[in-house]
């Protein structure tokens, strides 16, 4: 494997000490041993290759899943919970811009569809993940950022103006809000394993500890070999998202940049607590900041906030960014900086350089597929995208708008394209002034 960042990034550091893992079990799935042969082998065991081999054996096809780490160990099992409109950092001015308007309708009609995808999947299968809010809510950071919300509020939501905030239980430093209507908030982990079980239930094969080393061409269609096993399979789909490498396959090599996201849950709050800093909605909500936090109340009175911005990857710099955290909540939601926070933990998102999310072929390799790059909204946008992946498999139409169909172009500097993340972060602290 040929990752960007160092060993301690893919090892147990960042993810230490994550609030997930103390809500549900993780499952006992196997390890591959020895040879198999399917229609489809899925690298990755997250939310786009869980959905897609859900999809593809309810259409009677024979799947194995790879998960190199335990279930639910990448993005899938340690990201914020929302399941929200999202998966692009395009405006819809520049979506415009670059594929119309038509292209641009069709993208927002797919984030919706993820939402409602993963609604569905809930009900359909009878899964608890705890799910709360009544779609999320965006909160300026600066009357700017107020004044730009007021400009592009659509129809369909509600604008909040400053004095409405502390009515609807948001109280804080802003300077009023606006309201979607779409999405809501759920326990990952909880969700990844849900449908987990489903596709295990109906027949595909999960495997654990089944890091893939290489995929090869066959006569029949490739040799995907694990540390201690091969599976041979008409199809593959490649799942990794923000852990994916450079060589599985080599066409990965700089079409994608893992970017870090950190996340911090308190202790239960008291009611009078609750009260003293006026936050006693379980709407999920996001500020307008480019480096964005993200937080919400949830359902056992835990609060969770999150954020972008980390740079490196050790355990000085892990630290750091967890300290930073830190003094964002506290300096955020002032009454609770006495307030223990009980769990911190890092992991990774992923982007493309045309800021849009792919689902497709790999170029020149008929037969395997890939899907990634959903910019922090991996819930509803990697369960779309693994859907999709399963039509391409079975000839149907996925219905994915152009913006996620466009192969991703490869980022300048190859293997060191980390070093473009430094001045773009560095430019969006200044447009967050």
């Amino acid at each position: 494997m040929k990752r960007l960042f160092p060993d301690y990034t893919y090892g147990s550091g960042p993810r230490a000490n994550c609030w997930w893992d103390e809500t549900i079990a993780s499952p006992d799935w196997q390890v591959l041993q020895g040879d198999l042969s399917v229609d489809v082998a899925i690298v990755g065991g997250g939310f786009t290759g869980v959905s897609a081999a859900l999809h593809l054996i309810k259409a009677r096809v024979s799947v194995a899943v790879l998960e190199a780490e335990t279930p639910g160990w990448g993005a899938s099992g340690r990201n914020g919970g929302f399941c929200c409109l999202g998966g692009s950092k395009l405006s819809h001015s520049a979506m415009v811009r670059q594929f119309g308007v038509a292209g641009a309708q069709d993208y927002e009609r797919a984030e919706k569809d993820a939402v409602l995808l993963v609604a569905d999947l809930l009900k359909s299968h009878g899964i608890d993940a705890d799910v709360h809010s009544k779609g999320e809510t965006q909160l300026a950071h600066t009357r700017r950022a107020m004044e730009k919300l007021r400009r592009n509020a659509d129809a369909l939501g509600e604008l909040h103006e400053p004095g409405d905030l502390p009515a609807l239980g948001l109280g804080g430093a802003f300077h009023g809000g606006y309201s979607n209507p779409v999405g809501f908030a759920l326990n990952p982990r909880k969700y990844l394993f849900g449908i987990a079980q489903a596709a295990q239930s109906s027949g595909a094969e999960l495997f654990q500890q089944s890091a893939v080393q290489s995929i090869s061409k066959s006569h029949s269609g490739f040799d995907v070999h694990t540390n201690a096993g091969r599976v041979k399979a008409a199809n593959v789909l490649i799942c990794t998202n923000g852990y994916s490498s450079e060589d599985i396959p080599n066409w990965m090599a700089g079409r994608y940049m893992p970017a870090q996201s950190t996340v911090l849950v308190t202790r239960p709050l008291s009611e009078q607590e609750l009260q003293a800093q006026g936050w006693t909605s379980e709407q999920m909500c996001y500020d307008t900041r480019h480096l964005l936090h993200y937080f919400r109340l949830m359902p056992d009175r835990r609060f969770l906030f999150g954020m972008r911005g980390g740079l490196r990857s050790s355990p000085r710099a892990e630290a750091a960014i967890r300290r930073k955290a830190m003094i964002d909540f506290r300096r955020m939601f002032p009454e609770w900086a006495a307030v223990d926070v009980t769990h911190i933990w890092s992991g990774m998102v992923c982007l493309s350089r045309g800021l849009t999310p792919y689902v497709g072929p790999v170029a020149d390799q008929p037969g395997l597929f890939a899907g990634f790059a959903y910019h922090g909204n991996g819930v509803a946008m990697g369960t779309y995208c693994g859907q999709a992946l399963a039509r391409m498999v079975l000839g149907q139409v996925a219905g994915i708008p152009e913006p996620i169909a466009s192969q991703p172009r490869r980022f300048p500097l190859g293997r060191w394209r980390r070093a473009l993340l430094p001045p773009a972060y560095a430019a969006m602290v200044l447009m967050d002034m």
